[in-house]
């Protein structure tokens, strides 16, 4: 006679493998999750990195601009030495500075430097240009009043790819710190990206060239 009593042992195993079915489900998902945030975080990353790439192609233009300035107004500004020096000393301290942040953008103090740098060469053209006013001169020359209108271009051009830049580092920081990409982001040491701009709110403006 066939008994109709399941095998309890049998009964045990079926449960078994199908806490291990569920449990390898759980982990998959939980695997698949995390990498989803990762690979978004690496998205975020390469985001900002993009963005400051194009602030770096401008700056470079803008710091090669500033040596064919300064030779020109050298002839008009020949008592104006210290002025000329001071720009071309700040021009210098901001190619070291470029130079630095490319090779880690978003890097806190590699970009602090950088505003510091660019936040002082915007000062010493101001003053650069501020002084040339005072000869007439200087003004009328056509290749001052044609690097003048690039180098403003290309401050403009600097400006708009600064806040693009912004932009992105926000989307990325805000996405490494909320929960859980906050958590991925402690493992896979995702540090936090610094912004681009002028510590002195009056300094945000391009200098005003006026020839």
């Amino acid at each position: 006679m066939i008994s109709g009593r399941t095998d309890p042992t049998e009964g045990a195993a079926v449960e078994l493998i199908i806490g291990l079915v569920c449990l390898v489900l759980i982990v998959v998902a939980v695997l698949g999750f995390g990498v989803s945030i990762y690979n978004g975080l690496v998205r975020a990353r390469n985001a900002y990195r993009n963005a400051f790439a194009q602030i770096d192609v401008q700056l470079v233009r803008r710091h090669d601009l500033i040596p064919n300035l300064v030779e020109t107004a050298k002839g008009y500004l020949k008592h104006e030495r210290e002025t000329l020096e001071a720009v071309i000393n700040a021009r210098n301290a901001a190619v070291n500075a470029q130079a630095t942040a490319a090779a880690a953008p978003g890097d806190p103090a590699a970009m602090q430097q950088l505003s510091g740098a660019e936040n002082a060469l915007t000062a010493t053209l101001g003053r650069l240009f501020a002084l040339s006013e005072a000869y007439p001169d200087l003004k009328a020359n056509q290749n001052m009043m044609q690097l003048s209108e690039e180098l403003t271009s290309t401050e403009n051009r600097v400006a708009f790819a600064r806040q693009a830049y912004n932009d992105a580092v926000m989307a990325y920081n805000n996405k490494r710190e909320v929960f859980p990409s906050s958590v991925v982001a402690g493992m896979f040491s995702f540090g936090p990206a610094e912004l681009f701009q002028p510590d002195d709110p009056q300094q945000r403006q391009a200098p005003q060239v006026s020839f």
